[in-house]
């Protein structure tokens, strides 16, 4: 199933469910507002982008068997974090937070050198999400309604991408059966439920405590890739994992040195 679909009834599916949710908790005045808001549109048009591009690259590396890559870019990712603070907000680095940065530097030039090639799966997943994060932090409206916001931005192209998959006789919504229909329906509340759920559970725990569970989903990606689509595990790819899972415990304990 091509990525491009998945990522297009990711969409449409979503909205329901993040509509529902934004009027059980009567925000809809909030996403009024954004809608009339020339500036809010466009930095929602641009993390709608940024967001796309991040599933989209996500949902084609698991179907083309580099899940391992995307476990990878999702590691990375609070390291990216780290740096564009710094870059972008002028924050100092603190030694460990440099420590952890070298170490994912390292990793990525193990990758580099053993694959002849920039590990770019982890790179734009990390890049991508990374931006997003910095950005969507800009966006005046709650967290739950600037999702809805992104994929109603979303939504036409979507729809374009649907019906000229079905038109060309390509598309598995209602002509491969139920089975495939389902599972695209449940893409939607699978993509909206936990990153809204998320966005909440950052409100509510300490920073040191949701720092180390952004490392559940990563881990939950590699081990399936290993242990479930047997994905090959190779000797450079251990090393650079090795570095980046160093690189995460030195920028862990510099959370846990900083909440002190």
């Amino acid at each position: 199933m091509p990525a491009v679909e998945v990522v297009a009834h990711r969409v449409l599916w979503s909205i329901p469910v993040a509509g529902i949710i934004v009027l059980w908790l009567k925000r809809t005045e909030d996403l009024k507002a954004a809608l009339k808001s020339p500036r809010t549109l466009l930095m929602a048009c641009v993390t709608a982008a940024l967001i796309s591009i991040n599933w989209g690259v996500y949902v084609w590396a698991i179907a083309e068997g580099r899940a391992i890559e995307g476990a990878l870019g999702y590691y990375i990712n609070p390291l990216i974090n780290v740096l564009l603070g710094v870059v972008l907000l002028g924050e100092r680095f603190t030694k460990l937070q440099m420590a952890a940065v070298v170490c994912a530097v390292i990793a990525v030039c193990f990758l580099t050198f053993g694959a002849g090639k920039l590990p770019w799966v982890s790179l734009a997943l990390a890049g991508s999400f990374g931006i997003y994060g910095y950005l969507r932090k800009t966006l005046p409206v709650g967290p739950t309604q600037g999702f809805l916001l992104e994929v109603i931005i979303l939504a036409i192209p979507a729809l374009v991408v649907v019906f000229w998959i079905n038109a060309t006789g390509n598309g598995h919504f209602g002509q491969t059966g139920w089975g495939d229909m389902g599972l695209l329906m449940f893409a939607g509340p699978a993509t909206a439920i936990p990153l809204i759920l998320y966005a909440f559970g950052a409100k509510q725990l300490r920073y040191t405590t949701m720092g180390i569970l952004q490392y559940i989903a990563p881990t939950m990606i590699f081990l399936t890739a290993v242990f479930v689509f047997g994905e090959p595990f190779s000797s450079i790819q251990a090393i650079a994992f090795g570095f980046i899972w160093t690189g995460l415990a030195l920028y862990t304990w510099s959370l846990f040195k900083a909440a002190k």
